[in-house]
């Protein structure tokens, strides 16, 4: 659902939430592969099945399974061509794709790796090989999963670090020039900090960052939504298939939370309590000449002109305007 008219939830995951059954989606059209597949891996996980490329990314958005089978060959969109929607969708991209093939030449074996594909499943299906491949993928996959989460976490707030922002700002630009939807980002200050480290001590500083952590995720509610903690006191949030409407909308929101926080900040010039500044851009058309920094630019002079003219407050920068 494109956020152009509505941010409404939708039932898209941002994360593996993990549950004693692992979640597998299987992409085929034969009955027979679908029936097998079900008898043989009732006890390793939950099941859903795709008929068609489509149906399949439609469910994979719906909830994020942890293993992804398909079929080479299949009506409409085929097994290359899903494998190649997966791996260069920003949500999906991480997840390990195996074939299901009945294909025995090597070079559809290269192509198929070369282009992400974690294994392969000959046909015929044989119960035992097949258990051993899928519960090592899924092993794989969970510690994979454990080891990407520490290094992506911030240690203070538990929501995403820069380095996990920059990968998600380059895969959301990519995806916003193939699909022409906009893409907004706000930058977050928080007002005179220092003083209120100086004046309450870095204990109570380390609390504040985690509360307003807390505060910018409850309005980010749509999965594909990033809050991440930018640096310092600074924290960004990457708001995908939003224009600038939407995240000025988002904007307000935020700082009306931080607000209701009511965290005392006696030395704040600005208020007798924590406030933030916030810095929106947004970028709805594809330009060739821009890029991903663009976006950050545009938005760190909104927030230092939201921060010279009064702060508590959201400018909005044009990411065109080079001045």
């Amino acid at each position: 659902m494109s956020r152009n008219h509505s941010r409404a939830p939708v039932a898209r995951q941002k994360s593996h939430s993990r549950s004693p059954a692992a979640s597998i989606l299987l992409v085929d059209d034969d009955v027979a592969v679908i029936q097998f597949m079900g008898r043989s891996l009732m006890e390793v996980g939950r099941l859903r099945f795709a008929g068609n490329g489509r149906d399949a990314l439609r469910l994979a958005h719906e909830s994020i399974p942890d293993l992804i089978m398909l079929d080479a060959e299949m009506p409409g969109m085929n097994g290359f061509e899903l494998l190649q929607a997966i791996k260069t969708d920003p949500v999906l991209v991480d997840i390990p794709v195996i074939f299901i093939t009945s294909h025995v030449e090597a070079d559809f074996e290269v192509k198929a790796l070369q282009m992400g594909a974690a294994d392969f499943i000959p046909k015929p299906l044989r119960t035992a090989p097949v258990l051993a491949r899928i519960s090592t993928h899924l092993r794989l996959k969970h510690l994979t999963d454990e080891l990407r989460r520490a290094a992506s976490t911030d240690g203070l707030t538990g929501i995403a670090n820069r380095r996990r922002f920059a990968e998600i700002l380059e895969l959301e630009w990519l995806h916003m020039r193939r699909q022409g939807e906009p893409v907004s980002l706000l930058l977050i200050d928080v007002d005179h900090f220092k003083l209120f480290n100086d004046r309450y001590g870095h204990p109570k500083g380390d609390e504040c960052l985690r509360e307003i952590a807390v505060a910018l995720q409850a309005n980010c509610q749509r999965p594909t939504d990033l809050v991440a903690r930018y640096g310092g006191e600074e924290f960004a949030v990457l708001l995908p298939q939003t224009p600038v409407d939407g995240a000025a909308r988002i904007a307000a929101s935020v700082l009306e939370s931080v607000r209701s926080l009511q965290v005392i900040h006696e030395d704040s010039p600005t208020a007798a309590h924590v406030t933030v500044s916030v810095g929106i851009a947004c970028c709805s058309n594809v330009v060739d000449a821009l890029s991903a920094s663009d976006l950050v630019l545009a938005a760190d002079k909104a927030l230092y002109a939201a921060k010279t003219t009064g702060r508590a407050r959201a400018m909005i920068r044009d990411i065109n305007d080079r001045s």
